[in-house]
């Protein structure tokens, strides 16, 4: 496994990133190995709030996990984080078993009554950029939920890889919705 390391607002000691690649080697058991990159991101805010995000991707595998810990404890928030994302594979470990490595398991109407102002300028406060890869709706929604996302863009391998988009219904279940790419 690859690591990558990033401090936000502060700069870290060695011994820091050692344990983060201590704790994150023992997910190492779930993935290929020499494809696989663990991107950690350190920050701490005004009221010594420590904060790790944990980004794990291998192939089209993506798991993601961000803590924070008061009082500086850099260390508990590394171990809350690897919990989680450990979890979450556990959580999913049958349907993940066909990415992973299998070896590494363990056996209402609208009211009236409101006034509406229209908005007149539409600001973007934030673009990311990602590639869409071709899966199934179910390797989509498994996607969506690792990332702990309401929604989710991919290819559709199941319908000819046109652009769909699967999405967390608020009444519970699953929504997709599939895109007509017609020339004009």
């Amino acid at each position: 496994m690859k690591y990558t390391y990033a401090c936000k607002k502060l700069s870290l000691n060695d011994s820091i990133k050692e344990y983060a690649e201590k704790r994150i080697s023992k997910l190492e058991r779930y993935f290929h190995g020499e494809d696989t990159t663990a991107s950690v991101t350190f920050a701490v805010a005004k009221n010594h709030l420590c904060s790790v995000e944990i980004t794990i991707r291998d192939g089209a595998t993506l798991l993601r996990a961000q803590t924070e810990e008061p009082d500086g404890d850099m260390r508990g928030a590394i171990d809350a984080a690897v919990g989680y994302i450990e979890r979450q594979i556990l959580k999913n470990k049958t349907r993940l078993a066909k990415r992973l490595r299998t070896e590494g398991f363990p056996a209402s109407a609208p009211d009236d009554d409101f006034e509406v102002t229209e908005e007149k300028e539409f600001p973007i406060v934030r673009t990311k950029h990602f590639s869409v890869k071709p899966m199934s709706p179910e390797e989509a929604i498994l996607q969506m939920n690792l990332l702990d996302h309401n929604f989710f863009v991919f290819r559709n391998s199941t319908n000819d890889d046109v652009l769909s988009i699967v999405y967390a219904r608020k009444s519970g279940g699953y929504g997709l919705i599939v895109t007509d790419e017609t020339e004009d």
